[in-house]
């Protein structure tokens, strides 16, 4: 069973006077443990898919569902607790909250959940530790390089264990040693731990990784073969 099913999906934008076809009939199934890559230039609609994918945003016409429940059917707070429960985000900005430690960053989704603290010590320390941070759990993000902070961005991420991980362009804001290193690691969590990624990039050193590419131009699929 797939975990994302997109059927003719479309969404427009409308910008004053003027309406923006972001997506103009998506099609596509996302198989459990995939490492998917969606490609394209800027524009092309990776992120709006992303966005719609993660139930950010809402299509303008098509069905989405996601681990087998049809998004259009479910209420706004059963979208929020969807994507408490069985999503992962990773923004290529990080979106850390700059006052709280790596600890405490990683913390929040479980503290939304209501996780007792004993447990959430161990899962939180359990994934830094994954990442190979654990030393770096009390500094802030200010105190961190770009690496190390999309290290804490993932770890939030992976911490809920979630069914699905949608990373739009997580290696953005990286060099591209750094980015590399990301992405390996990515994938060796997706190998390890089954976790399916839906990752966004244009970059070809990262698409290199994905066990399948994507092609997105002006709003359509072009192309998605398996590696």
């Amino acid at each position: 069973m797939s975990v994302v099913t997109c059927e003719q999906v479309t969404k427009t934008y409308q910008m004053g006077k003027t309406s923006l076809q972001a997506l103009r009939g998506v099609s596509l199934e996302i198989e459990p443990g995939e490492f998917l890559c969606l490609a394209g230039p800027s524009g092309s609609g990776k992120t709006t898919l992303l966005n719609l994918i993660g139930c950010l945003d809402k299509p303008s016409s098509g069905q989405i569902a996601v681990e087998n429940k049809s998004t259009e059917k479910l209420s706004a707070f059963q979208l929020a607790q969807l994507r408490r429960h069985r999503i992962g985000f990773i923004f290529q900005t990080f979106n850390l909250i700059p006052v709280l430690t790596a600890y405490e960053n990683v913390e929040m989704p479980l503290v939304l959940r209501r996780i007792d603290a004993a447990e959430r010590e161990r899962k939180v320390m359990q994934m830094l530790e994954a990442l190979g941070i654990r030393e770096l759990h009390k500094h802030r993000p200010d105190e961190l390089s770009g690496g190390q902070q999309q290290r804490v961005a993932i770890a939030r991420a992976l911490v809920t264990e979630p069914a699905i991980v949608l990373a739009d362009e997580p290696t953005a804001n990286l060099d591209s040693e750094t980015g590399l290193a990301i992405m390996e690691l990515m994938h060796a969590l997706n190998r390890e731990r089954g976790t399916t990624f839906v990752f966004s990039s244009h970059d070809p050193k990262v698409m290199e990784r994905a066990t399948r590419v994507v092609r997105l131009k002006d709003g359509l699929i072009v192309n998605g073969v398996k590696s």
